[in-house]
């Protein structure tokens, strides 16, 4: 395995973040709620983006703003970003792919995430470039660790998951040849079994080894490490985007050890 090359954050770069503008696209439930929360310890004021209500007080110490939205329509992206101008973005929100293999799936199922979290990705990061961001502003975009190992259990979730990491390279390629001050990078999540996303995908691949969640899980951590959690992918963005702008790469793996730069 590689180590990880984790972007840490010192107490200097921390101190940065206070007084920031963070926008969390996905922050009700899963890794997104976990990474709105990480942002709002570390000081940083946060637009927490979803369709339904957060509860009040599960976003941490920091002060937060709601805005309950569609993320997947064409104009929400356009209208938050010129209403809050973050300084840091990041799009979590997607949909649960249908489990099944390709035999079980219908086109409406397969497609699932071709519809929701390819759609979201292009909304938003097409308005990131036209409004555009502030120089500085640091967008990433959550992808999976399906986008490199597939996932023949998920329908089209993989192949969408890739989609959105092209996005994000074809979006960077244009904000470098327009000049704009702007970061893009993407992060594909391993397993994160305590997530909406992730549960179901762990039960179903643990039924096709024919071995429990357990073992499943214990198998997996000695082959890839530690799990992904939504702290540990707080921790991870936070110090992402912590870190100096020429160190940024433009994808990383996450796992629950810290982030790996992908070349």
């Amino acid at each position: 395995m590689h180590s990880p090359n984790t972007a840490v954050p010192t107490s200097a770069a921390l101190s940065d973040l206070q007084g920031r503008v963070a926008m969390i696209v996905g922050a009700s439930r899963g890794l997104g709620k976990g990474i709105a929360k990480a942002f709002a310890d570390a000081g940083t004021q946060v637009v927490v983006v979803s369709r339904t209500p957060v509860p009040a007080g599960e976003m941490g110490d920091g002060a937060t703003h709601a805005e309950i939205a569609d993320a997947c329509t064409d104009t929400t992206a356009a209208t938050l970003l010129t209403k809050h101008d973050p300084d840091i973005l990041v799009l979590v929100a997607g949909a649960t792919p249908h489990m099944g293999t390709i035999r079980e799936q219908s086109w409406e199922t397969f497609s699932l995430n071709w519809d929701t979290d390819v759609k979201m990705a292009f909304h938003w990061l097409q308005a990131v470039l036209s409004k555009p961001l502030k120089p500085g502003a640091r967008v990433v975009v959550i992808s999976s660790g399906a986008a490199i190992a597939g996932s023949p259990l998920s329908g089209g979730y993989a192949g969408a998951k890739a989609t959105q990491r092209f996005i994000a390279q074809y979006a960077q390629d244009e904000a470098l040849r327009a000049g704009l001050d702007i970061a893009i990078s993407t992060v594909l999540p391993r397993f994160a079994p305590a997530t909406g996303v992730g549960a179901p995908a762990v039960r179903a691949y643990a039924e096709r080894a024919r071995v429990d969640v357990d073992e499943f899980l214990q198998t997996f951590q000695r082959a890839f490490g530690a799990l992904v959690t939504p702290e540990s992918a707080g921790r991870a963005l936070v110090g992402l985007a912590c870190a100096e702008a020429s160190e940024v790469a433009p994808a990383y793996l996450l796992t629950g050890d810290g982030l790996q730069k992908l070349s």
